[in-house]
């Protein structure tokens, strides 16, 4: 069993302490190993009763976002029900090899659901912990990205199991070349920002490390 990859929100110099294949820790070197973040705890807008802790792992593409969030839930649960929201096109061979990676990696007793835009019903019905991959895919498959966010939310609060919520930040780059490109990356930000306001700890993964993100003071 690989070290616990587990964080206090609102922690500073927190690191994860899960390792990679080689044995380097991601995060190396940035203070002592963290404790599991509490519901209600660090400053968590939540209600401190509910059961379930709901991390959020940001990333832009090819950082390790997925991968860092598949160890995290490895830590939870022997038993992960793992929620993906890509609606596949089979003429897209490149994203088809990129989904059969994933696949590859994940351990043989995990469940897997194909939730696609009805990622709330999923969640709500899944028992135990839970890891979504990812909030962007389901987002791009809604016309228009008009995706029902307060379900979503209701959904994640509602849970007594742990959720493990992985999201693509796609407000870092460029701005976008086409219209479209715009839309998605402010419907996607919007998203992206409801959820980290509701999730109990929320972490940046950039080139495989993991940075801790605090709640705003203002």
């Amino acid at each position: 069993m690989r070290d616990a990859l587990v964080a206090r929100p609102g922690s500073p110099g927190a690191r994860i302490g899960s390792k990679h294949e080689d044995g380097d820790h991601i995060g190396k070197g940035a203070g002592a190993p963290i404790e599991p973040a509490r519901p209600g705890g660090g400053g968590s807008r939540r209600v401190a009763s509910r059961g379930g802790v709901i991390t959020l792992v940001l990333g832009g593409a090819r950082s390790g976002k997925s991968a860092v969030a598949e160890r995290l839930a490895m830590t939870l649960s022997t038993s992960v029900t793992y929620l993906a929201t890509a609606e596949t096109d089979p003429t897209d061979a490149d994203f088809l090899a990129r989904i059969e990676r994933h696949r590859a990696r994940r351990p043989a007793n995990w469940t897997t659901v194909e939730a696609g835009r009805h990622l709330p019903s999923h969640l709500g019905a899944a028992e135990g912990a839970v890891l979504i991959d990812s909030l962007g895919t389901w987002v791009a498959a809604h016309d228009g990205f008009a995706v029902d966010v307060d379900a979503l939310i209701a959904a994640l609060t509602s849970r007594a199991g742990d959720t493990v919520v992985v999201s693509e930040e796609v407000g870092l780059g460029v701005h976008p070349s086409t219209e479209i490109g715009g839309r998605f990356r402010d419907a996607l930000g919007l998203v992206n920002q409801r959820v980290a306001d509701t999730a109990d700890r929320a972490v940046l993964v950039i080139a495989g490390r993991v940075l801790p993100l605090e709640r705003s003071p203002w």
